[in-house]
């Protein structure tokens, strides 16, 4: 009897204990929460500020070199000791003290008001690795999947897809659109500066594929002619895929070089026309306009599909419509962000040629 009442008295004492250390472990997590919380709310303070002097002293050297009250070799130099600057903070652990983007109604209507925003550089890296996964690992979905389709149609389906494998495929890239434009809103809440027409393609093509899905795949007769459209689309996406795996090497070696020069931060999201150098540009700009004419022709030619009255669901009009935009707005972004490109490189040359000259 006696031992049971010590073997009870020791096992209250210990599971007082226990209540002891959680008592104290919760005081000591409370006061080191409030300590950093502290700190965090006092770097935050600063990083604004420094953010703020780096806009203004931005703003001046443009307005002073507007005016001729300032030499253009200095003026150089002292925009590039400014991107040197927001580079050190951008790409450093105080990048999580900097002011956050704006999170979209995207965002908001997938997960509601919660901040996306990592304050830890490595879940922001980790963030930016999986996305550039993402693409390298959709890139050979998107050449795989059509290639399956046209090759089953040849020598299975006897020149006639099937409704279901292509509203397979349409569920694909309603999915696949849905994954990027999620990623992407993500990476510019934690400071890419991904460009916005790209996540506005996203909206584009998710609408594509959603209305895509009640697009009924017409069979025999007339096959060929009623799924020219289609057999074109399947084309089309292959040579989008081809792009994009050149494109993808290509960004994520010319990102890397750029980050260690310190022109660039590591959330950055490479420019998908103007990552490499001009040999690849040579290859890479064909690539893509010849893709971007190839989207418009089939959107005219699904326009003409209907308005010739061989398929007239609304469908096709919709879908030849909005692929005609997405061919306008991809061209006119890759022509801008050329000739950007240029007049920076314009702008290189003549700062090369009076350092030469001093």
């Amino acid at each position: 009897m006696e031992n049971v009442e010590e073997s009870t008295n020791e096992m209250e004492e210990e599971v007082g204990k226990v209540m002891e250390q959680a008592r104290e472990l919760q005081e000591a997590g409370a006061g080191l929460i409030s300590m950093i919380s502290n700190d965090e709310q006092s770097l935050r303070l600063k990083a604004n500020s420094l953010d703020s002097s780096i806009r203004h002293l931005r703003s001046s050297i443009t307005t002073v070199l507007s005016q001729k009250l300032l030499d253009p070799k200095l003026a150089d130099k002292l925009e590039e000791d400014l991107q040197t600057a927001i580079c050190i903070i951008t790409d450093g652990d105080a990048a999580g003290f900097l002011p956050a983007n704006a999170q979209g109604w995207y965002l908001r209507m997938f997960l509601g008001p919660i901040s996306v925003r990592a304050s830890r550089k490595e879940i922001q890296l980790k963030a930016k690795e999986e996305y550039n996964s993402y693409r390298d690992r959709t890139a050979l979905m998107f050449i795989l999947f059509p290639l399956i389709l046209l090759i089953l149609r040849s020598w299975i389906w006897e020149g006639c897809l099937p409704a279901f494998p292509v509203q397979l495929y349409e569920a694909w890239l309603l999915f696949l659109n849905t994954g990027l434009a999620l990623r992407e809103n993500i990476l510019r809440a934690n400071g890419s500066d991904i460009r916005p027409w790209w996540i506005y393609h996203h909206y584009f093509a998710m609408a594509t594929a959603l209305v895509s899905l009640t697009w009924e795949i017409k069979g025999q007769p007339n096959c060929g002619q009623k799924q020219r459209g289609v057999e074109l689309f399947l084309q089309w996406a292959m040579m989008q895929g081809a792009a994009l795996l050149l494109l993808n090497r290509y960004q994520r070696r010319r990102l890397y070089t750029r980050i260690s020069l310190g022109k660039s931060n590591s959330m950055n999201v490479a420019r998908r026309e103007t990552t490499g150098v001009d040999c690849q540009l040579w290859v890479l700009c064909p690539i893509l306009f010849v893709m971007q004419g190839f989207e418009a022709y089939v959107g005219l030619l699904l326009l003409k599909t209907a308005f010739a009255r061989v398929v007239t669901e609304w469908q096709i009009i919709f879908c030849g419509i909005i692929l005609v935009i997405l061919a306008v707005g991809n061209f006119i972004n890759t022509a801008q962000t050329l000739m950007a490109k240029s007049r920076f490189k314009g702008t290189m040359k003549k700062s090369k040629s009076r350092r030469e000259l001093y």
